[in-house]
């Protein structure tokens, strides 16, 4: 019974293992990108808190009957939680340049892609945009944003202001205001942008 389960006896800090401590930081990353707290995600997988706790901060292995329900509540596959301990990608302070995430777009001509780890207060992405590329309409939501345009020219239209914006310019509006971008060159643009939001909220490119 997932109830029953617990993780291994804790061990004290000599006796951890570099791929445990890993382990853990995967698993507290994708609670995080879940958004749930360890109390409601002992509560999916009949994991108590304390052994949750234990297994995240690399003091105790994952047996294998926990695995299952883990991986099941934080909707990833089982090999998700137990591949290689050194794998950068699932830490939960940095991302790798080649280990970056595309997030989904609702309009042609855009990729995000995500720079910020699991849990960070702060969303950051590139924005790529084709040339005639950009959002379908304005719109608005909670939060602010930040961005600098690193190559290209980007249109960018908040409260019905617009704003050309080059190579090295950059912008910074709260989020409920009504906006929009698109790119009215000939080459792509790309542009780093930080919000408040998280990567499940982000829309086009804010």
């Amino acid at each position: 019974m997932a109830g029953e389960v617990e993780a291994d006896r804790a061990r004290t800090p000599s006796d951890l293992s570099k791929a445990d401590i890993m382990v853990g930081r995967r698993v507290r990353a994708l609670r995080f990108e879940s958004g749930l707290s360890l109390a409601e995600l002992a509560a999916r997988t009949g994991i108590s808190i304390g052994a949750l706790s234990q297994i995240e901060r690399g003091m105790s292995s994952l047996r294998v009957k926990v695995i299952w329900p883990l991986a099941a509540a934080l909707n990833v596959e089982p090999s998700a939680l137990i591949s290689e301990g050194n794998d950068a990608a699932s830490d939960i302070y940095c991302v790798r340049a080649a280990s970056r995430r595309d997030l989904p777009v609702h309009s042609e001509g855009i990729r995000k892609q995500l720079l910020s780890p699991p849990g960070a207060t702060l969303t950051g992405m590139t924005v790529e945009v084709e040339p005639g590329g950009g959002t379908a309409e304005a719109y608005a939501h909670s939060g602010h944003e930040f961005g600098l345009v690193m190559s290209g020219t980007v249109e960018l239209v908040v409260d019905e202001t617009t704003y050309i914006l080059r190579q090295g310019d950059s912008f910074a509006f709260k989020s409920t205001l009504l906006h929009s971008f698109r790119n009215p060159g000939t080459e792509r643009c790309v542009v780093l942008w930080v919000n408040t939001i998280k990567p499940s909220e982000v829309r086009d490119g804010s």
